[in-house]
């Protein structure tokens, strides 16, 4: 283990976080091991409890730890980083070495209101496919989908079962529709009942709301609004420097 630095301007708490993080990255501290209790650690590293406990608890928080009531705190699963690209769930979680499923909720067809038809750009009232499903990883429960189609782009869609596939693949080989570009937002929510009950979380706990637009050939063809555990993604981007304007000067 590292050690803390009692002059360093880095809190001594955060030190002791990143010194469990080093150990579970370097798996000194596999998936679902035990960490050393609040006692050992401080005195392993000269720190009172109220230090250690914060440093746990800022892991707990961000879902790198779990507690088990009556046993202890236990090292949680990796992130699962979410994809700022347009990809399927199924191709992202093969990609990753994980078996995607999917489970059917609801499917049904309903009037565009005002917001599809702007989405859509069709008249209010067309027939628009939605189609909810529960989204796993090794059979865990990872996302809530709730896809809206306009019903001309796929006629046949909800008669095609569509458990444990990529809908992306559906629609690519049975409709000939391929997405050539997409936007897409993410926002921090909170896990309605329903929701927290299919994600097997507790309600009222962190989730991403996604809010994602495919486009096929400029026009906007699939709405995509998805719930996500929060505790099983994080986000990960490159940042690019802006150029500045250079002033050249007169000769």
């Amino acid at each position: 283990m590292g050690k803390i630095d009692p002059t360093s301007p880095v809190p001594k708490y955060f030190q002791l976080r990143e010194i469990l993080l080093d150990l579970m990255e370097d798996a000194e501290l596999p998936v679902d091991a035990p960490i050393p209790s609040e006692r050992e650690l401080c005195q392993r590293f000269g720190l009172s409890r109220m230090t250690v406990r914060q440093a746990v608890d800022h892991l707990v928080s961000e879902g790198r730890l779990y507690r088990v009531p009556g046993k202890g705190t236990f090292v949680a699963r990796p992130k699962i980083e979410m994809p700022l690209r347009l990809v399927s769930f199924t191709e992202d979680m093969r990609a990753r070495g994980l078996e995607p499923g999917a489970r059917d909720l609801d499917r049904r067809t309903m009037p565009a209101n005002a917001h599809l038809a702007r989405v859509f750009d069709i008249p209010p009232g067309t027939g628009v496919h939605v189609i909810e499903r529960l989204r796993t990883a090794d059979s865990e429960p990872m996302a809530v989908e709730r896809s809206h189609i306009p019903a001309t782009v796929a006629p046949g869609l909800l008669d095609t079962p569509l458990s444990d596939v990529s809908l992306y693949d559906v629609l690519e080989k049975r409709f000939g529709v391929v997405f050539d570009a997409g936007e897409q937002t993410i926002e921090a929510g909170i896990a309605d009942s329903a929701d927290a009950r299919l994600l097997d979380l507790a309600r009222g706990s962190a989730v991403l709301l996604l809010q994602r637009r495919s486009f096929m050939n400029g026009t906007c063809v699939e709405l995509a609004v998805s719930t996500y555990r929060a505790d099983r993604y994080q986000l990960h981007s490159a940042l690019e420097i802006p150029r500045r304007n250079r002033v050249v000067p007169r000769q």
